[in-house]
């Protein structure tokens, strides 16, 4: 699984003028889902983010994760992490998760994330989404997990 994670002083995703999901501090956690991935590389994944220290301590230095700060999670799916640009100027989603299983690993992921923290919000699989946030820092993060591989 792909993420790309935003420390946000705050994120909302709208779809078709309602808000979907709107946190102050955390995370904007854009996830995605490729061919290969399970339930193992959600939990990993998630495991990841939560424990992942990108918020700054007392010094100013980045060792707090968005559970030490008492942060919020946006989830939003977001196939176009996929994306391969490497064969010319329009990018290829064949590593992308095909549409069903990504939304069966998507809920998961935020299933899984509302069970280990308070705060979880989201976006809406598969809609036209307008994504606001004010990134802090900024600090952006790619995070990828992979399945393991044959022997």
């Amino acid at each position: 699984m792909i993420s790309l994670l935003q420390r946000v002083r705050e994120a909302r995703v709208e779809v078709e003028g309602r808000v979907t999901g709107r946190i102050g501090s955390g995370l904007l956690v854009l996830v995605c889902a490729e061919q290969g991935d399970a339930e193992a590389e959600a939990d990993r994944l998630l495991a990841r983010v939560l424990k992942l220290r990108i918020f700054s301590d007392e010094a100013g230095k980045m060792n707090r994760s968005v559970q030490d700060v008492g942060g919020a999670l946006l989830i939003v799916s977001q196939f176009t992490l996929a994306a391969d640009t490497r064969g010319g100027n329009r990018p290829s989603f064949t590593q992308a998760a095909a549409p069903q299983e990504g939304r069966r690993l998507y809920d998961y992921f935020v299933e899984r994330a509302r069970a280990a923290h308070p705060d979880v919000q989201t976006g809406e699989f598969a809609a036209d989404m307008q994504v606001h946030l004010v990134n802090d820092g900024p600090v952006t993060i790619p995070l990828r997990i992979a399945p393991p591989t044959a022997p």
